[in-house]
């Protein structure tokens, strides 16, 4: 029963292998010789000014909202456009259901989307 998961053990250790020897090698092997001028902060070039914790605008926060809502939909249109053949019984009704289905996901998807449209939280000024 155990030898089944035996796959999965090997899987999770080549990744932590591939994930910790690189760092493990590069600690080990790399020159270590800090000076002030690699220890300083780097920003561009010079020097950093101002607060690091600066306020951003809410219309960000939206905007990225939303385009995790929309990819979220292609999330879950690509497995059901791939699988929609197959669910097509003989008669269409499963068809016709899964259809119907999507359609009322995506038609509350564009309520929303129109709903943010129309409160100007695509608007960027």
């Amino acid at each position: 029963m155990l030898t089944n998961y035996f796959p999965v053990l090997l899987f999770v250790l080549v990744g932590l292998a591939i994930g910790v020897l690189p760092m493990v090698m590069g600690r080990l092997l790399a020159p270590n010789r800090p000076d002030e001028e690699k220890m300083s902060a780097y920003e561009c070039g010079f020097e950093a000014f101002g607060d690091a914790r600066m306020k951003f605008d809410v219309r960000y926060y939206l905007i990225a909202i939303i385009f995790i809502l929309f990819d979220l939909e292609i999330a879950f249109l690509f497995p059901w456009a791939s699988v929609f053949k197959d669910l097509t019984l003989a008669d269409g009704s499963l068809g016709l259901f899964s259809f119907a289905a999507m359609t009322l996901f995506l038609g509350i998807i564009l309520v929303g989307d129109a709903y943010a449209w129309a409160k100007g939280a695509l608007d960027w000024e």
